[in-house]
């Protein structure tokens, strides 16, 4: 057995490696799905990305995850669908949200109502961890706050910035709005599929993605017969856009690869007496990625991950001067841990910054000074709808991360389009030009996370395929 196929089934179980052996049997053609060469409209190529991922970048992401700071999520679940009556929000048994009785946290040393910033850890052992995952199944959203957490949560301060935001932002001060621990309530299946989820997507690309309604997607079920056509003329079309729209269509098409990945990647493999067991179903991977039973369209699918990871991966590399700054702290309260998350996110800053091929976003909006200021203004409109739609979720867990996630990326635009902004940063005091909320900051960080893992997952998935063969 391979050293990469032991890594990709580490941990998880017995009935979950007998389920993976099984699945292998579906394997022969998924050796296609096996992404290279060079991205369109950038100059990286993806095993460059592989290895920066791999060696450099995901192993300080996790860390950066279990942070105080960034395991804290504010998110309101509760806010309507803004374009259509909701039928059913909680069709899926548990989705709905449900505190896990059995852990009570207790607040940290320091960490008490005041002036400052204050984001809380929860002390919760393994055990606790463990037995509260077992308590809340599938996309049942694990809340788990103490009293007293709450009360210190609402002294955090709200930094408000209301200039540039490519996200429809929750109202943290909203009563509905709640802080979600992220490590209770990992991304992974949750059964949410059929019309409700396909209507979702389906509003997302017909709707927000610069496509006239004579033009179908590849493997969309209301497209008309096409024969032979296999997604070309959709294809044709696409790169007969300007750059910013093919952009935009890459970054949602990327964002739904990484979503389907985690899919894939943490999937219920059996439960028996209420203990679940998860893990990579590879029949899965291949009825979304495999080049035969998508027509060729699971490749470009998971070549647009690459490109939005490059896409975050700059925008990291071009706000780190606003985190260089002595006056930004991430406070919790315990000051030496906020000393060593910010070191630890400053390593990262640096990482990004060596990276060779980033993309280039001077390269967009580079027309006329009138034309480029409508399109952007376009592109940011188009995205803000996206943010909105993900109030259309039907499955709360689903909803939380696909609101972080989209307000990661949202985060990552605003970055990117404010470069004059980020380079007159006054050093010891608050910039008016250019500011991100506390919530945005998690956003960032945990979705492009969620984007290394990924990658990540998809070595696993060739690690697997790789043994088969």
């Amino acid at each position: 057995m391979s050293p990469g196929f032991r890594r990709a089934v580490a941990g998880q179980g017995a009935a979950a490696a007998v389920q993976l052996l099984v699945t292998l049997s579906f394997l022969p053609s998924l050796v296609k799905t096996q992404v290279t060469g060079v991205l369109d409209d950038c100059l990286c190529d993806v095993d460059s990305i592989d290895n920066f991922n791999t060696f450099k970048i995901f192993p300080k992401l996790q860390k950066l995850q279990e942070r105080d700071y960034f395991r804290y999520y504010k998110v309101n679940l509760k806010r309507p669908c803004p374009f259509w009556a909701e039928d059913g929000h909680c069709s899926i048994k548990d989705c709905h949200v449900e505190p896990c009785p059995e852990v009570q946290s207790k607040i940290p040393v320091g960490i008490k109502a005041g002036p400052s910033n204050k984001y809380l850890q929860v002390a919760n052992n393994t055990k606790e961890l463990e037995d509260c995952e077992q308590a809340n199944k599938l996309g049942a959203i694990n809340s788990t706050l103490s009293n007293e957490s709450k009360e210190a949560f609402i002294d955090w301060a709200r930094y408000d910035d209301s200039q540039d935001h490519f996200c429809e932002l929750d109202d943290e001060r909203s009563p509905a709005a709640q802080y979600v621990d992220l490590l209770l309530n990992p991304e992974r299946y949750t059964g949410y599929k059929g019309s409700s989820a396909w209507r979702v997507w389906n509003s997302i690309y017909e709707e927000n993605c610069f496509k006239p309604r004579s033009v179908y997607r590849p493997l969309n079920p209301l497209a008309p017969s096409r024969g032979e056509d296999d997604g070309e003329s959709f294809y044709t079309w696409l790169e007969g856009l300007c750059l910013e729209k093919r952009v935009f269509y890459k970054l949602i098409s990327g964002l739904h690869a990484s979503i389907n990945l985690h899919l894939c990647a943490n999937y219920l493999l059996e439960e028996n007496w209420g203990k679940p067991s998860w893990g990579p179903n590879i029949k899965e991977f291949k009825r979304r990625f495999d080049p035969v039973e998508t027509k060729g369209e699971g490749p470009r699918r998971l070549k647009n991950l690459y490109f939005l990871y490059l896409i975050e991966l700059r925008a990291l590399s071009k706000v780190a001067p606003y985190f260089e700054r002595s006056i930004v702290d991430l406070y919790t309260g315990n000051l030496e841990e906020d000393a060593d998350t910010k070191t630890l996110l400053l390593s990262i800053f640096q990482d990004t910054k060596s990276f060779p091929m980033h993309f280039d976003e001077k390269s967009m909006f580079a027309g006329d000074k009138k034309g480029a200021k409508s399109l952007k203004e376009e592109f940011r409109l188009h995205f803000k709808n996206i943010s909105r739609i993900m109030d259309c979720v039907g499955c709360d867990k689903c909803r939380l991360w696909g609101k972080l996630q989209t307000q990661g990326l949202g985060t990552a635009l605003k970055i990117l389009f404010s470069e004059k902004e980020i380079q007159k940063l006054p050093e010891n005091s608050p910039s008016k030009g250019f500011q991100l909320t506390r919530q945005e900051i998690v956003a960032l960080l945990n979705a492009f996370a969620r984007l290394s893992t990924s990658i990540r997952e998809l070595q696993n998935f060739k690690a697997l395929l790789h043994h088969r063969r």
